[in-house]
C-alpha cells in the first residue's frame, strides 16, 4: 500500500470510529455494554441545547433508543383502567408514535403520591425497556414479561412470572429490567426452585429455571470475569454468578439484605462491587479461578455507609463515580470511590439520588431536581464541565446518550438535548 493510500485508509478508519461513537443507539438498560459507559464524543462542547420535550407520566423508567425511536414506561389509561404503558416516541421530534398497555395496577405496595414531603416519587413503572433484534422487551411491575414488535407495537408474546413461576413480589414491586444474552432473556422473581429464570427471547418459553433466591430491585448484569462469560444477579442472598445458557451457578458471595436492594453490581477486572441502602452499605469481592471453578472472597466492607440507594455507579480505571447517599434528597453527593479499597476520593454535594453514566472521560449526571451535570472522571478532584436545569418533576431515572444526544426524563416529562 502506498503512503497516500495508507493515509487515506487511516483517515477513513478514524472517521468511521468517531462516527460510530457518535451515532450509536442506546438500546438497553445502562447502555450498549450494560455498564453505563459509552466512548467519548469527539469535539464535544457539552452546550446542551434542547431538541424536544414530551410528557412522561409517573415512574422511574429510563429511555431506550434504537431505530429512530425512543421507548420508556409510563402510567396511562386503557379501556378505563389505570396501568403501566410502553410508550414509543419519535427520536427526532419526541412525538408519540404509539403506546401499549401492560399490567393494570392502581396502587403499589410502598408507593405514594409524587411530591409529598417525605420525597416519595409516586407510583409508576420502575423498569426500562430493551430493544433487541427488532423487538421491544419489557418486565412490568407485576413481573409480566412482554415482547412487542419495535416498529408497530404489536404484541409477540407474554409470560406471567407470578402465575407461571409462582412469583414472589417485593415492596414497591419489580424494578429490574430485562437482561438478554443471545437468545436468552434473564430475570429474577420466581418462587422456590425457580427464582432465577431464562426465557427464550423469541417465544417466551422457559429455557431454564432454578435456585431459591428472592428477587430484589437490582437489574442483573453480564460480565466476562477471568475468561468466564456470566450473568451476575444481586439477590436477597447476595451476589450470584450464573451461566446464561443454562442457569448453572458459577459462584456465590453472601451479602446482607434489608428492605430494598436496587443498584446493580459493578465489575472491574476480577472485582465485583455492590451496595445497598437501609443500613447495609457497600462491599467488594475478588474472584479467583481454580480449574473451571470460580470463588469469591470479600476484600473490603463498609457497613452502613458508602450507599448506592438505587443509583448504580460507573467505573473507570478502578474508580467508581456515582451517587453515594441514602435519602439525602436534593443534597446527597456525586462522589468518587476506589473500587479496590473502598476509600473515598472526593464528594460534591447537591445531587440527591440522581443517576450517572460515563461518556469517555466525562461523567454525565442527573440531580434529583432535574439538572444535567457534566464532570471530569478524575479521581484527584471534582471538576465540573457543564450544568443545565432541564426537567421538572422528580428525576430518579438514568440519562442516556444515543446518537450524539442526551435523553433524560422525570415523573413529568422527557427531554432530548443536543450535546454540541
Amino acid at each position: 500500500m502506498t503512503r497516500t493510500h495508507l493515509t487515506t485508509a487511516l483517515g477513513l478508519a478514524l472517521a468511521t470510529a468517531a462516527f460510530s461513537a457518535e451515532s450509536s443507539d442506546w438500546a438497553k438498560f445502562r447502555g450498549p455494554a450494560g455498564d453505563g459507559t459509552v466512548p467519548a464524543l469527539s469535539g464535544a462542547k457539552w452546550s446542551l441545547k434542547e431538541v424536544w420535550k414530551s410528557p412522561t407520566n409517573l415512574g422511574f423508567s429510563s429511555f431506550a433508543v434504537a431505530g429512530g425511536k425512543a421507548y420508556t414506561l409510563v402510567t396511562g389509561e386503557s379501556d378505563g383502567n389505570t396501568g403501566e404503558m410502553l410508550l414509543c416516541l419519535d427520536e427526532k421530534t419526541g412525538k408519540q408514535l404509539w403506546s401499549k398497555p401492560l399490567s393494570v395496577i392502581a396502587k403499589y405496595d410502598g408507593g405514594g403520591d409524587a411530591g409529598t414531603p417525605d420525597n416519595k416519587g409516586g407510583d409508576g413503572s420502575r423498569s426500562t425497556p430493551v430493544i433487541n433484534g427488532g423487538k421491544v422487551y419489557v418486565i412490568d411491575s407485576m413481573l409480566s414479561v412482554f415482547c412487542f414488535d419495535a416498529e408497530s407495537g404489536s404484541q409477540v408474546w407474554n409470560h406471567d412470572v407470578m402465575k407461571d413461576n409462582a412469583g414472589v413480589q417485593i415492596k414497591w414491586h419489580n424494578a429490574a429490567s430485562p437482561l438478554i444474552d443471545g437468545d436468552v432473556l434473564m430475570l429474577a422473581g420466581g418462587g422456590e426452585g425457580q427464582a432465577l429464570i431464562g426465557l427464550n427471547k423469541n417465544t417466551g418459553k422457559v429455557l431454564w429455571k432454578g435456585e431459591d433466591d428472592k428477587m430484589t430491585h437490582a437489574t442483573p448484569i453480564l460480565a466476562d470475569i477471568l475468561g468466564v462469560h456470566q450473568a451476575v444477579f444481586f439477590t436477597q442472598k447476595g451476589l450470584v454468578g450464573v451461566n446464561p445458557k443454562d442457569g448453572d451457578v458459577l459462584w456465590r458471595a453472601d451479602f446482607p439484605y434489608k428492605v430494598s436492594t436496587a443498584a446493580s453490581p459493578v465489575v472491574f477486572e476480577d472485582i465485583v462491587y455492590c451496595s445497598a441502602g437501609y443500613g447495609v452499605g457497600a462491599g467488594a469481592f475478588k474472584l479467583s479461578k481454580k480449574g473451571s471453578k470460580l470463588s469469591a472472597e470479600q476484600i473490603w466492607r463498609r457497613e452502613n455507609e458508602c450507599f448506592n440507594h438505587w443509583s448504580t455507579p460507573v467505573v473507570k480505571d478502578g474508580y467508581l463515580y456515582g451517587m453515594f447517599s441514602f435519602k439525602e434528597y436534593g443534597k446527597g453527593p456525586l462522589a468518587c470511590v476506589d473500587i479496590r479499597t473502598g476509600k473515598d476520593m472526593w464528594k460534591e454535594e447537591g445531587f440527591g439520588p440522581g443517576q450517572v453514566i460515563l461518556v469517555g472521560d466525562k461523567v454525565v449526571a442527573t440531580s434529583d431536581k432535574g439538572e444535567i451535570v457534566v464532570a471530569e472522571a478524575n479521581p484527584e478532584k471534582y471538576k465540573e464541565v457543564a450544568r443545565k436545569d432541564v426537567l421538572d418533576g422528580k428525576v430518579w431515572s438514568y440519562p442516556i446518550l444515543a446518537n450524539g444526544k442526551i435523553f433524560a426524563r422525570s415523573t413529568v416529562e422527557g427531554v432530548c438535548l443536543e450535546v454540541n
